[in-house]
Order: C-alpha cells, then structure tokens, then sequence
C-alpha cells in the first residue's frame, strides 16, 4: 500500500534546501544534553554530523543562527553557566548570531524571525528532536519559511508513554515523521543538500 503525506496532498515541494541561500538554524546543542538527567541517546554521533554540517555550511556562505534555550540560573538550562552554554564542537564564530529562547519554538518570543527572510529556505538539526527541533519546524513552516531537517544532527531521549517507554530511536523516527508529514523536508545527513 502507498503511503501519502500531507505535503505531497498539499502540493508542497519535496525538494531539499540548498546550503547557499539558506540559513542554518541549530538548536540547543547545549551541554546539558551530553550529561546526567537530560543526556541524550546519541548525542555525539549527532553532535558530530551537527559539526560536519556547520563545516559545509560556512564553506557555503550560509547564514547561521544559534539558538540556545535558557531556563534560567541555578536550572540545567543555565546559559549562564557551563552546562546551559552551547557545546564548543558547534560554537558560533565570530559575527554569527545567537538566539535565547525560552519555549520549544525557536521563533516564539524571540527576534529569530528577524535572522530570517519569511518564505526563505532553512536549515533546521539540534537537540531534542521530538521538542524543540520539531516545534522549530512546524514555527518555520507556520510562517512560511521552507524547513529541511537533518535527521542524523538531531537526536533525543527515550519517553515513557501510556504506560509503555519508546527508546530513543522510536521517539527521534516519530518526531521526524511528524515533521515530514507537513512541516518540512526531512533529509537522512548533510551530504543529501546541494
């Protein structure tokens, strides 16, 4: 049996963004994601892809925004302090800007829209996949941007869910076919844009 998303019965373009002319918005690769409580299945693997992805971006004359989520002093969230601050494999360079957000969606209560053409292609990896990466998409594309997601810079946690625990794996999947369903173009690594 074929199966069908709503883009395709939309009529959105499946096409993937192009590195040039588009801007790459990474979310939340912050520390507190590669320890204790919130430490993500993956993390480095996705870390790693995250980084090879901002190389080829920069080589491309990207525009690049960070986007980091504060929850305040004293909270794993703290940007303020070394676990709340952006991992330094992907740490922004001189003139890129750095978004502070405080909900899921990286262009609620933020100027993130200000970084972005509306209608402009974007570039969306981060942590987690299933919060933050997810309602970033679905923020980009309720606004009329363009998302493509790459899958294999994005990782997430196991969930405990009516009454059963999805591993990671089953989370990260679900999130990104939640994604391509509507919101956005979902492409398994960097080497699938041009």
């Amino acid at each position: 049996m074929s199966r069908t998303t709503l883009r395709e019965l939309n009529g959105f373009d499946a096409t993937p963004a192009a590195l040039a002319g588009s801007t790459l918005i990474l979310v939340d690769y912050q520390n507190t994601y590669t320890r204790g409580v919130m430490e993500l299945d993956g993390w480095q693997d996705s870390l790693d892809a995250a980084a090879r992805l901002l190389v080829r971006a920069r080589e491309a004359g990207t525009t690049v925004v960070h986007v980091i989520n504060d929850g305040g002093e004293g909270t794993p969230y703290d940007i303020r302090a070394e676990i709340g601050r952006i991992h330094p494999a992907v740490a922004p360079a001189d003139g890129e800007t750095v978004v502070v957000k405080k909900a899921p969606d990286s262009f609620h209560g933020t100027d993130l829209g200000e970084h972005v053409p509306e209608g402009a292609d974007v570039i969306i990896a981060g942590w987690m996949t299933h919060m933050c990466v997810a309602f970033t998409a679905q923020g980009a594309f309720l606004r009329g941007n363009r998302p493509t997601v790459v899958a294999d810079a994005c990782a997430t946690r196991s969930l405990p869910v009516a009454g059963t625990d999805l591993d990671a794996r089953q989370v990260h999947h679900g999130a990104l076919a939640t994604i391509g369903d509507l919101y956005g173009v979902v492409v398994p690594t960097h080497e699938s844009l041009r």
